[in-house]
């Protein structure tokens, strides 16, 4: 199990079928004991028990029951805009991911040459998550990975109504999304200033934990500007807002409000070795959800801005290296190929302090205020460079833009034709997938979700080594082989991966 858990997954129908039976044999034991051991007729004679002790007076507890009636106060005023989200949507699961652990087990036993994955088989899931509306309209704001391959979306409103939702759009890469419902004058929640949040701040996060409806918990903001955590795309921001306030499958798309009944995150995952609260759940913080959320409400759509570098922090470790004083800034690691970066001229080593003149304090703030920039903005970056300030403008991209160009061509709707982000081989790269000298062609660096890589098992640090039965060397010359195949048809890749070869088919988009 991974230690990141998604809180929508809320779909363990086994879970609740447990509790039922246990709750149900906790009261039929409790009548069985109060039958054999209910008392005997207690005699008239038998003295009274004294009174208890009196309970404590108001004054004396003044503050706790001041605090509790705020809390009340703040409950109700939230709560009606909460709602439940039911969706029924695809999945793709090859076979041998329903056959469980054993399969995996198996393969990686034997090897790569053992059961090899067939092709996805289409299923129809069912599950719950939770949303807020944020408008008297009905705009609600969830997850993207509560209402992914949704069909249906249904929505229980605070008073129990049921209503069907509209998908208006989603950001897988921030993990958002918006749906509507039709009304007028519906209770809504205001947006608060996620930047002015400060570790011990009293928050309470509202959702429907295992299909519990209407929860609410209480905790305080343990820490700020936590790093993305996700390994399948680097791309994705952090600066998650930590919280000891229970978080549990279920709560997925749910807010995080501060004592004034502000929406300052968005709940969406939590951190535990058994998939249950443990004391750390996440949000997305809202200087990202709402500038995200208005894009989507006008747009349909986000486009973020991009760079097309790696970066990592400064730190007390490394700062001296980089002839950094105050261990602040942001240090490229990276600098891809053609990119916007690498025609401003960045370089690896650089430590950019400054962005239009707001100091960066870490990689994560970087990432974050590039990504909300639209495509096509000129930024003032201020780099650090061998001690001295250099002043580097940088026009963004497009973020996915080069994906679409890296998978030579596109199919409908201008999306990747393969859904294939390749690079060279180097030194580094070699070390890092561990591939042997023998081994040649290209790297494969990113596998867009739902796309003909995807279906086909791919995933990063995949080596490309042939097309269609054709050797290639470099990522050029799988573009060019990929972009040579004729609509409608697939292609064959010759993988290395794990150690071992083995061929894998990549079923055009567009086939009919």
């Amino acid at each position: 199990m991974s230690q990141y858990q998604e809180t929508s997954n809320s779909k363990k129908s086994l879970r609740k079928r447990l509790i039922a039976p246990v709750l149900a044999l906790a009261v039929v034991a409790s009548l069985a004991g109060f039958e054999t051991l209910k008392p005997t007729t207690v005699n008239a004679a038998t003295p009274a028990p004294a009174p208890a002790a009196a309970a404590l007076d108001d004054n004396s507890v003044g503050a706790l029951l001041a605090l509790d009636r705020a809390m009340e106060t703040l409950a109700a005023r939230v709560t009606p805009a909460i709602v439940n989200v039911a969706v029924t949507s695809k999945s793709k699961q090859t076979a041998m991911e329903e056959g469980g652990e054993q399969g995996g087990d198996m393969q990686q036993f034997f090897g790569p040459f053992f059961g090899q994955r067939t092709q996805p088989q289409q299923r129809i899931e069912h599950g719950i998550g939770s949303g807020v509306i944020i408008s008297p309209d009905g705009y609600i704001v969830t997850n993207n990975h509560v209402v992914d391959g949704s069909m249906d979306i249904r929505v229980t409103m605070g008073d129990r109504r049921i209503l069907p939702a509209k998908l208006i759009g989603t950001d897988p890469l921030t993990d958002l999304a918006v749906i509507k419902v039709e009304g007028t004058n519906l209770p809504s929640v205001p947006w608060g200033n996620s930047t002015e949040l400060r570790p011990g701040e009293t928050v309470l996060a509202f959702g429907n934990p295992f299909g519990f409806r209407f929860t609410v918990t209480r905790g305080i903001v343990s820490a700020l500007n936590r790093p993305n955590p996700y390994t399948d795309d680097a791309r994705k921001p952090g600066e998650f807002i930590q919280t000891d306030a229970a978080i549990n499958p279920g709560n997925s798309g749910g807010p995080l409000v501060d004592a004034r009944g502000e929406v300052i995150g968005i709940n969406t995952f939590l951190v535990s070795p058994s998939g249950s609260f443990s004391g750390m759940g996440f949000a997305i913080p809202s200087q990202i959800v709402r500038p995200t959320v208005e894009a989507l409400i006008r747009d349909g759509k986000v486009t973020h801005g991009y760079i097309g570098i790696g970066i990592s922090d400064v730190t007390p470790e490394n700062s001296k290296f980089f002839e950094v004083k105050d261990n602040t800034g942001a240090v490229v690691t990276q600098v891809e190929l053609d990119s916007p970066g690498a025609k401003a001229g960045l370089k690896i080593g650089d430590v950019i302090s400054e962005i239009n003149g707001q100091k960066v304090s870490d990689a994560g703030e970087l990432q974050v205020e590039v990504g909300q920039k639209r495509p096509g903005t000129t930024l003032k970056l201020v780099v650090l460079r061998d001690g001295k300030n250099v002043t580097i403008p940088v026009t963004l991209e497009e973020m996915g833009k080069r994906d679409v160009a890296e998978n030579g061509g596109t199919g409908q709707h201008g999306k990747a034709r393969w859904g294939l982000g390749l690079a060279d081989i180097t030194p580094e790269i070699r070390q890092e997938v561990r591939a042997p000298e023998n081994v040649q062609g290209a790297v494969i660096e990113r596998v867009l979700p739902g796309s003909a890589a995807d279906n086909a098992g791919l995933q990063p640090g995949d080596v490309v080594q042939g097309v269609n039965r054709h050797e290639v060397k470099s990522a050029a010359d799988v573009q060019q082989a990929l972009s040579k195949v004729p609509a409608g048809q697939g292609a064959l890749l010759l993988i290395w991966s794990r150690g071992g070869n083995t061929f894998r088919v990549l079923h055009s988009p567009d086939a009919s």
